[in-house]
């Protein structure tokens, strides 16, 4: 066996992981707090990608200041889809919220394709190229970088859910929405700060995506791979999704080199089905989640 190829690959498949990681981050987070099942989280990304593409390419702002704006864009985005659809719906029929979010998904791709068309673009370079090496092994700049700042994303994420007061709040509602009213807690406030912290993290995850591999009106697929991460680590858990998104990223880059191409979807879904038999909340999944 090539240990160096395997190597490469394996630490090729870590940086798509941490990408997924940080995507299922944003779709757990909503979860937790509205008990929505959000199908538009790739679409999500997708939007953040074409934001930082306007600023930066039409605008010609610098990147960092092109990324500033599409984060916060991303993060008005998550607040305008709490506000004018989801929290209507609060006490209707889990299928309706669901449905509004895949309809969601597909408006976002057809703005998309009106202002910007359905022509694959790149995004202005703003990662380094120079070589990366760990070890013997080499990894693609745009895939180290990229897993750096997903990673530091994550943690950041983490340490203000633990310490910071909205975040205390949240985590309170996801635990038990009734016992947070009777504490005081605005619940639909929460609501909304979680959709805008993932938006904001769906967005800046939308540009990473799309510096390694472009952008397109089919980003949103991105999102078929973040709902398996999510539901192989457990809908409510943040460590299923962290877990959940190096697994499925290691799979997909394994199985994409030593089996082809045509099993790089496959096995991940392989795995799904197999886990969902064995655990059908997940990986660490609360065994009482309601599923569709």
């Amino acid at each position: 066996m090539d240990w160096l190829l395997l190597l490469e690959v394996s630490l090729a498949g870590l940086g798509t992981g941490g990408l997924y990681a940080l995507t299922a981050l944003a779709f757990v987070m909503i979860y937790k707090a509205t008990k929505v099942v959000n199908l538009a989280i790739g679409e999500m990304l997708m939007m953040g990608a074409y934001f930082f593409f306007a600023f930066s390419a039409a605008l010609q702002l610098p990147w960092w200041l092109a990324m500033a704006g599409a984060v916060m864009g991303g993060g008005l985005l998550g607040a305008v889809i709490e506000r004018l659809t989801i929290r209507p719906l609060l006490g209707k029929s889990t299928l309706s919220v669901f449905m509004v979010t895949v309809g969601l998904a597909s408006v976002f791709v057809g703005v998309v394709e009106l202002v910007w068309t359905a022509d694959p673009r790149a995004l202005p370079e703003f990662i380094p190229r120079a070589a990366v090496f760990i070890g013997p092994a080499f990894v693609a700049p745009k895939i180290f970088y990229s897993f750096l700042v997903a990673a530091a994303l994550i943690a950041a994420t983490l340490f203000v859910l633990r310490f910071w007061r909205g975040g205390v709040a949240l985590r309170a509602t996801a635990s038990d929405q009734v016992a947070a009213y009777a504490m005081g807690i605005n619940v639909p406030r929460v609501f909304s700060v979680a959709w805008i912290i993932a938006g904001m993290i769906a967005a800046l995850a939308g540009i990473l995506v799309g510096a390694i591999g472009g952008i397109s009106s089919a980003m949103g697929q991105f999102g078929l791979s973040v709902l398996v991460v999510v539901i192989f680590g457990g809908l409510d858990s943040v460590p299923g999704a962290l877990v959940g998104g190096i697994v499925v990223g290691l799979m997909e880059a394994l199985a994409g080199t030593y089996l082809g191409g045509e099993y790089k979807r496959l096995t991940p879904f392989s795995l799904l089905a197999l886990i969902l038999i064995v655990r059908p909340y997940g990986l660490f999944g609360t065994a009482e989640i309601e599923r569709l």
